[in-house]
């Protein structure tokens, strides 16, 4: 599995090109139409005083994404912020989440299992991809978990209609509060729906 990191802790990570220049701050996610990839980062300055830039980064141009900071070749790699907003399906991510914070995770049996806290961000190798694999769920009470926050694995694709997010029952058996563990359970639920099919 890639590395996970949670979208909240993306939010105004330094970006530094090759040659150490710390040049932007990553303000908000742009996911892709379907809500599954990171296809770009809106970027804000640096300084205290600084707001948002009018240009935006590709994730095509992140050279590295860690907890500490994204690194870029360099700088001129940044693209106007309204063509890559204006790409055919990308969702902007409102404070870096998209709309999905708050929304209630249902089984595909009816079953509401929590609401959406954060999402969970899988990174493959510089030059691969960023995938939406799970959400950070606040459980219901009828999981009889308590309020410790849960991490729940996405299959590849996803239904969502509004206020409702809705994963297959099997899900509900991987859940955990471990991010170390998160990604064996993304691995071992997605092959378990595939060999379902």
């Amino acid at each position: 599995m890639s590395t996970l990191l949670r979208a909240r802790d993306l939010a105004k990570l330094p970006v530094v090109t090759y040659g150490g220049e710390d040049v932007a701050q990553l303000k908000d996610i742009v996911y892709a139409g379907n809500g599954g990839q990171i296809t770009a980062f809106t970027l804000a300055g640096r300084s205290l005083f600084s707001g948002p830039l009018k240009v935006a980064l590709a994730w095509s141009r992140v050279v590295g994404l860690g907890p500490d900071a994204v690194i870029v070749e360099t700088q001129e790699h940044f693209a106007p912020l309204d063509a890559i907003l204006a790409s055919d399906g990308v969702e902007g991510g409102g404070s870096g989440h998209g709309d999905v914070l708050g929304s209630q995770v249902l089984t595909d049996t009816g079953t509401a299992i929590g609401v959406v806290s954060d999402v969970i961000i899988g990174v493959t190798a510089p030059g691969g991809l960023a995938d939406v694999v799970g959400y950070e769920i606040k459980p219901a009470e009828s999981l009889g978990r308590g309020e410790q926050p849960l991490l729940i694995p996405l299959p590849d694709t996803m239904s969502a209609s509004g206020q409702h997010l809705v994963v297959p029952e099997a899900a509900t058996g991987y859940l955990t509060d471990d991010l170390n563990a998160f990604g064996a359970a993304v691995d071992a639920f997605r092959t378990q729906i595939g060999n379902n099919r």
